[in-house]
């Protein structure tokens, strides 16, 4: 049986290294000429430097999964959570997130009523919602703006909500959908009413697991692990897939110009790439494929000598809400966030910027960041360096129907045996989601085998 992965992200890797453990053979068909995807590691005067994610969520457990079974556990180092503080830009300055607040859910009294990130109408109604009812039914998919606006206020979307979900999805609170991106939160309302109660209600024991996790040597490391794993089981070609045709029982992939046949396919690709590679095969599927939007994001790293900034980098970072935002849409202080990222005698800060920033050269986005860190941090010295990482239409933008939209989507994919879909257009947009899905499509494609 022969089994052709479009698409050499951590998705696909995952997809080809879980089909060799299983003693099955695979192509794994990358366009560039390396693999990973947005998972991009440098090493520039000590520190470590990733131009995709930092890190990883250590309560979804496939990327741990992952880093133990292909050796690299030694590695894996957690983030500092006793130095864990989030900062949020209001008139100008920095103001910590509250103690005990979980996204925006109040679950200590004290530290949300002292705190002057927001009002007191805001507080009040806070402590308010505390008292709502169950629903009778489930709500409609709605925004997240929408939402968390009902709950906690408008104020509460401004300048705790929208530049939480801007800086990990890179979207507008406006149009992602609650029922994908806050899935917990929408249950919780049908349970419980108040979200305040149903998340106290259902807290369980303080893991002591870290919040994130990475790799010491930076998360190429793990790209490298899973493809030296999967062996000669999974054997890579570099090229384009250009078209994807039905044929009797199979499938053929253009590759390049040249045909490649196989009985199974698995695309972990992009899903207006899927799209476009179905559109002669299935144009409804293709259809709701490229649907799915998806935002461009981008980082930058700028390392300083530790004594040309001033600021204390006592926190994880800060995010610039959109009321307060220019350029600059978050920045991760990388040496308090990380042990071994950053050597003591350097600072690294790590911006995301806008996707108006994307418009303006190298050059320009790094004059743009430094503008908004004097402004907001006091940095006035030079960096020592700079690394610049553009992401075109690199992030999937689960808004309000995504839920149905994938159902679809699966119900057409279904009927069309042996093509199988993951990536992070579907039911989560980080490591350890994508690592999932590509282990769900091997199982799918070792089951079909049988």
């Amino acid at each position: 049986m022969k089994t052709i992965i479009v698409g050499g992200g951590i998705s696909g890797l995952s997809a080809g290294y879980y089909l060799a453990k299983a003693g099955i053979a695979s192509t794994l068909v990358e366009k560039e000429a390396r693999l990973g995807g947005v998972i991009q590691t440098d090493h520039v005067e000590g520190c470590v430097l990733e131009r995709g994610p930092d890190s990883f969520l250590s309560a979804k457990t496939a990327a741990m999964d992952l880093i133990r079974e292909v050796g690299l556990a030694g590695d894996a180092i957690g983030s500092n959570d006793h130095l864990r503080k989030t900062y949020i830009l209001r008139h100008g300055r920095l103001v910590p997130l509250p103690d005990g607040l979980m996204m925006v859910v109040p679950t200590r009294l004290l530290p949300t009523a002292m705190s002057p990130l927001l009002g007191w109408g805001t507080k009040i109604r806070m402590g308010l919602e505390y008292f709502r009812q169950p629903l009778k039914l489930a709500a409609p998919d709605r925004s997240v703006a929408e939402f968390l606006s009902d709950h906690y206020g408008r104020e509460t979307v401004d300048y705790v909500g929208e530049p939480l979900l801007a800086g990990v999805y890179g979207g507008d609170a406006s149009a992602l959908s609650v029922r994908s991106v806050l899935p917990r939160f929408a249950e919780l309302e049908t349970n419980y009413g108040s979200l305040t109660r149903g998340v106290l209600a259902t807290r369980g024991k303080v893991s002591a697991a870290p919040l994130f996790q990475t790799l010491r040597g930076g998360l190429s490391t793990l790209v490298e692990a899973v493809h030296a794993r999967a062996g000669d089981l999974m054997s890579v070609v570099q090229g384009g897939a250009e078209a994807l045709q039905r044929v009797g029982d199979g499938w053929r992939v253009r590759v390049d110009g040249a045909w490649m046949d196989c009985d199974q396919v698995v695309l972990a690709v992009p899903a207006f790439a899927a799209g476009a590679l179905l559109r002669g095969v299935e144009p409804a599927l293709a259809a709701e494929l490229e649907q799915i939007p998806y935002g461009s994001a981008m980082t930058l790293s700028l390392g300083y000598a530790r004594a040309d900034v001033k600021h204390p980098l006592n926190g994880f970072g800060f995010l610039v809400p959109a009321r307060e935002r220019r350029f600059l849409l978050a920045c991760t202080w990388m040496g308090t966030k990380f042990p071994y990222r950053v050597p003591q005698n350097m600072a690294l800060l790590r911006c995301f910027m806008t996707v108006e920033a994307l418009e303006h050269t190298d050059d320009e986005v790094v004059r743009l960041a430094r503008e908004d860190l004097s402004r907001i941090m006091g940095v006035e010295a030079g960096p020592i360096f700079t690394r610049i990482a553009r992401w075109p239409r690199a992030m999937a933008q689960y808004v309000v129907g995504h839920e149905q939209r994938v159902r679809r989507i699966r119900e057409m994919a279904g009927k069309l045996p042996g093509l199988h879909l993951a990536g992070n257009a579907y039911s989560g947009i980080g490591i350890p989601d994508c690592i999932r899905m590509g282990r769900e499509a091997a199982e799918a494609v070792r089951v079909n085998a049988r």
